[in-house]
Parts: structure tokens; C-alpha cells; sequence
């Protein structure tokens, strides 16, 4: 049974390798991973150009979106669990989204390295 909902982006090289990681880690099957490259799903909450621009996860009732998604993510796979819980300190969130924004900066490069490998 899913307790977190992910979206990614299918159509990046980067996106694509590390959602394997995360399934291969996801051994209880507790993340619905749902590629957007193509089309949102209709029961969506967030505009397409805004899962495809920022990760985004669902954790029970609460859409969450940059370093708060990956730790959503994190918590539901045990081995990840304790980042994901240390990232519920609002300071270790802050300095995790903080990162996180530093990453979308690069991530067009990365992507690009990553594609040509």
C-alpha cells in the first residue's frame, strides 16, 4: 500500500536515474511513483509545468513540494527513513531547500552531462 504519491519527470536522464534508485530502495512497495513527462495525471493537484520544474510528492493529506518532497520520499523507505525524520527539524529543512534551490540552478548542465553519457 502507497503512502507517498512522487511525481518526476521520465523525460530527464537525471530524474529517471535516481527514481530507479528510489524503486530498488522502495522493497514494501510504499511509493506510487507516477512519470509526467507525458501528461499530469487528471487527479493531479499541481499544474504539469510546475511537477516538471520541481519535485513533488504527496505524504497522506499534504502536497509537498522541493527538499519537504524528497523527504517524504525518504521516510517511506526504511533505510532513508532517518533523513527523512531529521528533515522534519524545520532548521535541517530550511538548510535542505536551500540545496535543493542551488541544485535546480545546475540542473539543466547535469542533465545535459548526464544525456551525453
Amino acid at each position: 500500500m502507497a503512502q507517498v504519491t512522487v511525481w518526476f519527470d521520465g523525460a530527464c536522464p537525471l530524474c529517471t536515474r535516481e527514481i530507479a534508485l528510489m524503486r530498488l530502495l522502495d522493497r514494501r512497495g510504499r511509493i506510487n511513483f507516477l512519470d509526467v513527462s507525458g501528461d499530469a495525471p487528471a487527479d493531479c493537484p499541481v499544474d504539469r509545468a510546475e511537477l516538471l520544474a520541481r519535485f513533488h510528492a504527496r505524504e497522506g493529506d499534504r502536497m509537498l513540494s522541493g527538499a519537504a518532497a524528497f523527504a517524504a520520499m525518504w521516510r517511506a523507505i526504511p533505510l532513508l527513513r532517518p533523513l527523512g525524520e531529521l528533515a522534519r527539524v524545520p532548521l535541517v529543512l530550511t538548510g535542505l531547500e536551500w540545496l535543493y534551490r542551488r541544485f535546480l540552478r545546475i540542473r539543466p548542465r547535469l542533465q545535459r552531462w548526464v544525456a551525453a553519457r
